[in-house]
């Protein structure tokens, strides 16, 4: 019986999920990822609140190619931006699941560069 490749990933994430958990002043940076689009949430898991997020699919990120490095680097930033105002100074990252490689580590270095810690 072989499973398909999103299949895979859940088992992935549902492994790496038991032991990273975000707390309000660690939020969890979760990374989800599709064939087109990147989306990134700040998430408290404490008291089930998402503190910051950004993804491809907004407006201003949305005129360029959305499914490069270069676009994940970008939410990366605005995710980093919008957590650091939101008062949060470092996150606990989650890969989603995913490898970490390419769009998915674009997400972390452009996380970085707007000033998270991780």
């Amino acid at each position: 019986m072989s499973r398909s490749t999103h299949e895979l990933r859940d088992r992935r994430h549902r492994r790496v999920r038991k032991k990273v958990s975000g707390t309000s002043e660690r939020p969890r940076l979760a990374v989800f990822r599709s064939n087109k689009h990147i989306y990134v949430q700040a998430i408290d898991d404490v008291n089930r609140v998402t503190v910051a997020s950004a993804s491809t699919m907004e407006a201003t990120l949305r005129s360029g190619s959305t499914g490069t490095v270069d676009a994940a680097r970008q939410v990366g930033k605005l995710v980093g931006e919008r957590a650091k105002a939101a008062g949060i100074a470092a996150v606990v990252f989650d890969r989603g699941g995913y490898q970490y490689h390419g769009r998915v580590a674009a997400v972390a270095d452009g996380a970085r560069e707007a000033g998270l810690e991780f």
